[in-house]
């Protein structure tokens, strides 16, 4: 647990003093919300049953844009070839990484996402059911992200295989968080939904710290 801390804690502060860093997202995913309902309809009703998929869509973008740095940089650096030579499990250290990543995006947009809700018309009563999806299912895009990203650490613009590898593997979780927000703002039950984004979410978190580490450890032995 001490080297999973202190991984997770470098990365936190590595990320708040890359200010632009973690922040690109964030700005990302407000000019997406800004912009949609001027493309599609800026009609209350209109926005309000598309508001789910718009803040969806935004969310997934936001953390596909972010995920390249996620392990690039210590990779260059030599970073992860010394941590694969700690007496910890290479897969819990990834977490780590993982988990400082989503705090820096995820999480945020999960903060955010009452302002989105109001600038889309999204009912008041929906937005804790858009906020529990999106602290879940922001998670379970970075864990999935994370293997594309672990994959194409040593290409020099792997950055944008990460959406081609992993973009069939976030589609359900949208669905199924879509889904949800739409089921709360019609007054439907929303806990099968939730149900499974949550199961995504632990498959997630049993596969991708392995899979992700097995990829850098392919890198590592390569170079």
């Amino acid at each position: 647990m001490s080297a999973f801390m202190a991984v997770m804690m470098r990365d936190l502060r590595i990320g708040l003093r890359q200010g632009g860093g973690w922040l690109n997202p964030l700005v990302f995913f407000l000019m997406v919300i800004a912009l949609v309902p001027l493309a599609v309809s800026p009609a209350p009703d209109a926005l309000r049953m598309l508001a789910g998929g718009i803040i969806w869509i935004a969310a997934l973008l936001a953390v596909l844009l972010a995920m390249d740095g996620l392990f690039r940089s210590d990779f260059d650096d030599g970073t992860l070839e010394q941590l694969s030579l700690h007496s910890t499990p290479m897969a819990v250290l990834v977490l780590a990484k993982i988990l400082a990543h989503w705090l820096l995006t995820g999480l945020c947009l999960t903060l955010l996402a009452p302002l989105a809700a109001l600038l889309l018309n999204l009912p008041v009563q929906a937005m804790g059911v858009l906020c529990l999806t999106l602290l879940m299912g922001t998670l379970t895009l970075s864990l999935i992200s994370a293997i594309g990203a672990a994959l194409t650490v040593s290409l020099r613009r792997g950055g944008l295989l990460v959406p081609l590898i992993t973009l069939p593997l976030h589609i359900p979780v949208v669905i199924f968080a879509t889904a949800a927000v739409q089921a709360s703002v019609i007054g439907q039950p929303v806990a099968g939904f939730l149900a499974l984004l949550a199961a995504f979410l632990l498959l997630a978190l049993m596969i991708a710290p392995l899979a992700s580490a097995a990829a850098l450890g392919l890198h590592n032995s390569i170079d």
